[in-house]
């Protein structure tokens, strides 16, 4: 079967993302390329059925991104992906995943092995039918994904491609809010006090973070209870525990109402409901709500870490971790009036610095951090209990 690319290297803006579509379905890739192309800040320059035919349009297209179908004939999506990175390190992939348990699981170990994300595979009539919440998922991260695959110092051209490593003018605007990585970062100057709770907040890139941030952090080495929310659908969120327990060895399950918050357990945010936390008596329970998604999530970052914070006072640590958009820099705000304290994670070491930058510019962080010392600062503050 012949390589399919929609475009020719040369067609197209030299400055849009560009975008690979692996997928078996010549319905799906047609949706998906609909979809992308109606953005002018995109062009899908490749259209192939299987993983082996996407390595030999690689070694010949410069991509920005990867939207790769998990099953397909000749090489499927897991096969393909180490592949796929090894032949471009830089480039950006994005899984597409059945909403299932399989699906999930297979997410999971494909986001460890270097996938930057996931996006629910598109099968129902809503979604083929070009649903809105699938086209604003699929829109806004490979965007983001494109965008910070683009600012990679890092970044490769081949010689010949017609492509250029500086953003558009509107990713540039976008950029001008965000601090440099080398730039001067205002530090909130203050004496952390020591926490009696430990809260995370992570969107794109998470997952991969919280198993380096847990991994390390490992169960044992504090003693308060971890809450976590991450920006996942139901299922997923399911199949995260399970991983971080692996991982890390935490005792790490989805929040369940009603459940008292023990010290030495990770607590995640199951998918489609806030997890907050409310005093009872002499106890802090969790409790899931089905209040209005916050910052287009449910779950939020902001609801988890104002409820902590009205629980602990100023006993909260909460750390802001790689993602899109701005969750958890209105809570954490919150979490810093109150005497609490936040940090996050750096813009170097984040797949999308748009959570962490939010913090950041928001000039509530005490300390802003490449994610291999994140455990460790945590880890001092915490034994200070």
């Amino acid at each position: 079967m012949a390589l399919a690319p929609v475009h020719s290297p040369a067609s197209g803006a030299a400055d849009q993302i560009r975008v690979m579509l692996v997928d078996d379905s010549a319905v799906v890739r047609g949706l998906v390329t609909r979809i992308l192309e109606e953005d002018s800040a995109i062009a899908v320059v490749v259209s192939v059925g299987n993983g082996q035919m996407a390595l030999s349009a690689l070694e010949r297209q410069d991509v920005d991104v990867i939207v790769l179908d998990i099953e397909m004939p000749v090489m499927d999506g897991m096969t393909a992906l180490p592949l796929l990175l090894k032949a471009d390190p830089g480039v950006r992939i994005i899984m597409q995943s059945t909403l299932t348990l399989k699906g999930a699981d297979i997410s999971m170990r494909a986001l460890q092995i270097g996938a930057a994300d996931y996006i629910p595979k598109p099968t129902a009539t809503r979604d083929l039918a070009g649903g809105m919440d699938f086209k604003t998922e699929l829109l806004s991260k490979v965007k983001a994904l494109g965008q910070a695959r683009r600012r990679d110092p890092n970044r490769k051209i081949r010689p010949g491609v017609n492509t250029v490593t500086t953003p558009r003018p509107a990713a540039t605007a976008a950029r001008s809010s965000l601090l440099s990585p080398h730039g001067p970062i205002q530090l909130r100057s203050h004496t952390p006090e020591a926490p009696d709770v430990i809260a995370i907040g992570s969107s794109t890139g998470g997952p991969q973070a919280l198993f380096a941030l847990l991994g390390t952090m490992r169960a044992g080495t504090v003693k308060q209870p971890i809450l976590v929310t991450q920006h996942m659908p139901a299922t997923f969120t399911t199949i995260l525990a399970e991983h971080i327990s692996r991982v890390s060895g935490w005792d790490a399950k989805e929040g369940v109402d009603g459940e008292v918050v023990k010290g030495g357990r990770v607590y995640i945010a199951p998918g489609d409901f806030h997890m907050v936390v409310e005093v009872k008596g002499v106890d802090k329970v969790i409790r899931l709500l089905k209040d209005p998604p916050e910052n287009f999530c449910r779950p939020a970052v902001d609801p988890m870490l104002r409820s902590i914070s009205a629980a602990y006072g100023k006993r909260v640590l909460a750390a802001i971790l790689t993602g899109m958009g701005s969750d958890g820099s209105k809570g954490g705000q919150v979490v810093v009036q109150a005497g609490g304290t936040v940090i996050a994670q750096d813009e170097a070491t984040s797949v999308v610095w748009g959570m962490p930058g939010a913090a950041t510019n928001a000039g509530i962080c005490s300390a802003v951090l490449p994610l291999p010392d994140m455990a460790p600062w945590m880890i001092k503050l915490a034994a200070r209990r």
